[in-house]
């Protein structure tokens, strides 16, 4: 199974692993978000906003739910063994509830991951090495159909990302000003949607082209879209050839390899 799914996130730029961690600790975690929002979960008058955001998060649950076993295996295998940090904490939840006006965050994106020193802006960057960024991150904490907000993905769009990101180098560039390029280049991308069950976990590009969109179910979607961290900064130019799958999907985007 390691070679399929090495070979799944270097093709579409994304795997799902169901039942990363238990349903019980995701049914933990979803017990401290609603604590958090200040709703009544049996009460969908209280729901008033239709994106809570919660951070920082770092109750035993939630770092129970990041450090399973089945997820440290897969971090290796897609970042290196020894190349990323541990996490104790899931960082950000963006949280959607059934709404009748229009979130403002639904647009095509990758996420940016540091602010340059000596910029005045409140835009992340990024570049090509994916500074400060080793994966993107998106754990589910309650059941997601098509119908209750699943992340919008389009599938092998960390392949169109690389040679926009090329010109800025090491310095990189805001997410702002390169959201009409990516947008545009990777278009022709068919799309997939981040379903599925309490305790999945999609592993996905740095580079992947993703989306919020409204939701227009019945019932919130709790998740969290955390990165993983690098340990040390990814590399494109390695002597003797030991890349990690996210290296030779950004080598493969700029054409350096088949």
């Amino acid at each position: 199974m390691d070679d399929e799914l090495v070979a799944r996130f270097l093709t579409d730029g994304f795997v799902k692993i169901e039942r990363a961690f238990p349903p019980r600790v995701a049914e933990d975690c979803a017990r401290l978000l609603w604590k958090e929002t200040g709703y009544d979960p049996e009460d969908p008058g209280t729901w008033k906003d239709p994106v809570v955001r919660v951070g920082g998060m770092a109750q035993g649950p939630f770092a129970a739910a990041v450090n399973s076993p089945v997820l440290h295996e897969a971090f290796d295998l897609l970042v290196g063994e020894g190349r990323w940090m541990p996490r104790y904490s899931l960082g950000s939840f963006p949280l959607r509830f059934p709404h009748a006006e229009e979130p403002d965050d639904a647009g095509w994106h990758i996420e940016g991951s540091y602010l340059p020193d000596g910029v005045e802006t409140r835009w992340y960057h990024t570049n090509l090495r994916s500074r400060d960024r080793a994966l993107l991150m998106l754990f589910l904490f309650s059941e997601v159909t098509e119908q209750d907000a699943p992340t919008r993905i389009r599938v092998g769009s960390h392949l169109d990302v690389p040679p926009v990101l090329e010109p800025y180098g090491e310095k990189g560039v805001s997410m702002l000003k390169i959201a009409p390029q990516i947008v545009e280049a990777s278009a022709h991308r068919p799309l997939a949607y981040a379903t599925g069950n309490p305790g999945d976990v999609y592993l996905c590009h740095p580079f992947l082209v993703h989306a919020a969109q409204p939701n227009h179910g019945t019932r919130p979607r709790f998740m969290a879209q955390p990165p993983l961290m690098p340990a040390v900064p990814y590399e494109l130019e390695r002597p003797d050839g030991d890349y990690s799958a996210v290296e030779y999907a950004i080598r493969r985007g700029l054409a350096r390899e088949g």
